[in-house]
């Protein structure tokens, strides 16, 4: 009834029917096991990878990812002529984001270790890697820094996930494992 003297408008004095205390059950036991398995699927379900982030300037970072291009370039593709770099196992590799591109484009080795660098010089974008399922944040002012082995080879593509503007649709990179 809407009109009730106040003792009785009191939701927290009405005893709980025993079909809501086991579904408040239910649901506070669900939400402590998944809340606990976080940890675990950090570690070891290897989608959402350890990587470290440290302040650099965008002029900086473009420093750095232009030599690599110029020493590991292997050839261009697609009709805005986006090098494709070939760095060695090991090295550290750059891949920058803008508005709405991922420039370069990387040929990497199937086993082999790299340092994967990211960083965005004007919005905040997001580094997925389709099919693979990683995610990471890309802001700028920050490199991002994390360690990859690629272990199939294939074709991967390089999605934004975070929407950065009209053209975010078109934000598709490649990496290729060979």
């Amino acid at each position: 009834m809407a009109i009730q003297p106040v003792a009785e408008r009191n939701w927290w004095k009405i005893p709980m029917d025993r079909e809501e205390a086991v579904w408040v059950t239910i649901a506070l036991v669900w939400g402590v096991i998944m809340f606990l398995m976080m940890p675990y699927w950090h570690v070891y379900g290897q989608q959402n990878l350890a990587h470290t982030a440290v302040r650099m300037t965008p002029a900086e970072y473009m420093k750095r990812a232009e030599q690599m291009v110029a020493q590991y370039k292997v050839r261009e593709e697609t009709a805005q002529n986006i090098p494709v770099v070939a760095p060695p196992p090991g090295s550290d590799v750059y891949l920058v984001a803008r508005l709405w591109s991922w420039w370069p484009i990387l040929e990497l080795e199937m086993g082999k270790e790299y340092r994967l660098h990211l960083m965005s010089m004007d919005w905040l974008h997001g580094f997925s890697l389709q099919p693979e399922n990683v995610n990471i944040q890309v802001h700028p002012g920050y490199d991002h820094t994390v360690t990859i082995t690629p272990n199939k080879k294939g074709t991967y593509a390089i999605v934004c996930n975070e929407y950065c503007g009209v053209n975010h649709h078109a934000m598709i990179g490649r990496i290729y494992v060979k």
